[in-house]
């Protein structure tokens, strides 16, 4: 039984052999899943050449002045994987891909799974602190990014990328497109030496295959949530996500009349795969591309498209409750609204159905593996106050307490997991993978929660020192290392506390060193050092001392413990 952690083979290049990409499994654990008909060696490419094939007519893909029929999307993805493949990227390279909600990610997506290579996921709002580490990290040779979106200059982040990242071959841009917030429009000259992703459109892809893959091949690199430090690499095989996407497009009843709605980054797990665009087109519906999350921009979508489902982080559902009954816009069309990324209140779950006619489905999971549902049918109890059961019979749960030992029916404790879809190991990251796997195959997901008698979790909270942010997560001891960088900052602290909107804010406890600088000025600095947006603290809080133990040593745990509890005590005292 092979029981090495699953990795990728060294990145490929001119001088290297292409890479094979296997995700080693324990050969009893891999005998099961395909015995229990979850692994079907089925391929992304394959799948999509049946889609289109089977109903070439059929509308794939909605986004802005762009109306794909399957055919279309998989022409396109077949000239794509043309492209970049007579470009000279070999089978198993990685591609990093920054790109919005845009047609575009998805025939990128599509073309690289289809030419056999490796999507590397970054979201929107990631700037070159983290798309460096994702190059250098993956190995990537190549790189697909917008042109520009939301005021943001992609061209020049792909120039400081290929000066820090020699191994960045290649760089396409995609766009700009009239759709995208703060693009240029296409009769600009491009300000670049990039070429456009939109000349690979014109290549022959019809003498490539359907797939250059297996089942048990990487089909992806995603990013985990960065609860310590940068974001880790996830590899995730075509077998195990497409059973998620099985899974989760029949459990959430989607069919060839399901019309999602991309309003979140569709780059992230939550919108990619639970059911998410993806599951929808396997399914054989209708993706409706949001180019922002605003409530104005997805209710007139969804008006226009007769949207079904979408799927929101909880500060994004506050929105769309509090503006839907003055939109004015006819939302009668949606059937299920999905809830994830962050715990959702029960009072704000009540009213859902009330104001927005439709069904909630609460979702938790991880771009590590297990997601959960609450079933469309449930009683509303279940609905309202729980995050959902696992998808799969073959998910196995443990329930733990500070010591490991299981806890007792329905008590608190710390949630681990493994099955046919919870990877065995982050990639290339041994140190990563002994603090977050048991030698017996457990994701410690950080998690806390309970069980209730019907199977379904409670989430309480999270074990770690992370924030999470409207459902982005984030590490205190990144944001802390980043501060401890600015000239006047002696010491820094960053904490979680509870927001309404936001459900957790973060907040930067500073010891200045010399004069202190302005909270503003603070901000612009950290904004300057090229990290995502949604990492700069929300507040920032200036403290004499930390206490220390009576060692003289301190604890960052504890203290960041101390440090919310002060900060919460203080809230409360000015609210009386």
């Amino acid at each position: 039984m092979t029981t090495a952690p699953p990795t990728l083979a060294p990145a490929g290049g001119a001088s290297a052999e292409p890479p094979h990409p296997i995700q080693i499994w324990p050969d009893d654990f891999a005998a099961r899943y395909r015995a229990a008909g979850h692994w079907r060696n089925e391929t992304f490419g394959a799948w999509l050449r049946e889609r289109a094939t089977a109903h070439p007519d059929r509308p794939a893909v909605i986004g802005g002045d762009q109306r794909w029929t399957y055919a279309e999307l998989d022409r396109r993805a077949g000239a794509l994987a043309a492209g970049f493949l007579d470009a000279g990227l070999q089978p198993g390279d990685r591609v990093l891909v920054h790109l919005p909600n845009v047609p575009d990610f998805i025939a990128v997506v599509m073309g690289l799974f289809r030419a056999g290579l490796i999507p590397v996921y970054a979201l929107p709002a990631h700037r070159i602190t983290e798309i460096e580490h994702f190059a250098q990290g993956s190995g990537a040779r190549a790189y697909v990014a917008a042109a520009a979106h939301a005021g943001f200059d992609y061209t020049a982040l792909a120039r400081e990328l290929q000066a820090r990242q020699a191994r960045v071959e290649h760089v396409w841009i995609a766009g700009p497109t009239a759709s995208t917030p703060g693009a240029t429009t296409a009769a600009e000259p491009a300000a670049d030496p990039f070429p456009r992703l939109s000349a690979l459109y014109a290549a022959d892809g019809s003498a490539v295959p359907a797939s250059a893959s297996q089942g048990s091949d990487v089909a992806f690199l995603q990013i985990s949530g960065g609860s310590t430090g940068l974001s880790k690499l996830i590899p995730r095989t075509h077998d195990d996500y497409i059973y998620t996407l099985r899974e989760s497009a029949r459990i959430c009843g989607l069919d060839a009349d399901t019309v999602f709605l991309g309003a979140l980054p569709i780059a992230h797990n939550f919108p990619m795969s639970s059911p998410g665009f993806l599951g929808t087109l396997y399914a054989g519906g209708r993706v409706v591309l949001s180019p922002s999350p605003d409530p104005e921009s997805c209710f007139a979508l969804v008006e226009r498209e007769r949207v079904t489902v979408t799927s929101l982080v909880p500060p994004l559902l506050l929105q769309w409750l509090d503006r839907a009954p003055a939109s004015g816009r006819d939302l009668g069309s949606l059937r299920a609204i999905q809830v994830g990324g962050a715990k959702l209140s029960a009072e704000i779950a009540r009213r859902v159905r009330p104001t927005l006619g439709a069904t909630l489905q609460q979702v938790f999971g991880m771009a590590e593996g297990l997601v959960n549902y609450t079933r469309l049918d449930d009683p509303d109890e279940l609905i309202i106050h729980t995050q959902g059961r696992p998808i799969s019979p073959d998910d196995e749960i443990l329930i733990l307490d500070d010591e490991g030992r299981p806890v007792e029916p329905g008590q608190t404790g710390h949630l681990l997991t493994r099955g046919p879809y919870t990877i065995r190991a982050y990639h290339d990251n041994p140190s990563a993978n002994a603090r977050a796997f048991t030698e017996d195959g457990y994701y410690r997901t950080g998690d806390v929660v309970r069980m209730t008698p019907e199977g379904y979790l409670e989430v309480q909270g999270r074990a770690g020192d992370h924030i999470n942010r409207a459902g982005e997560k984030i590490s205190a001891e990144e944001i802390e290392d980043h501060l401890l960088s600015h000239p006047q900052v002696f010491d820094a602290a960053v904490v979680s506390v509870p927001d309404e909107y936001l459900g957790e804010r973060s907040c930067a406890f500073i010891i200045p060193k010399g004069d202190r600088p302005r909270p503003a000025d603070l901000k612009r600095w950290i904004r300057a050092r090229g990290i995502a947006d949604f990492k700069v603290p929300d507040q920032i809080v200036f403290v004499d001392a930390f206490a220390s133990t009576a060692a003289m040593k301190i604890s960052r745990k504890a203290l960041r413990a101390q440090l919310r509890a002060q900060l919460l005590e203080q809230e409360r005292a000015a609210a009386q």
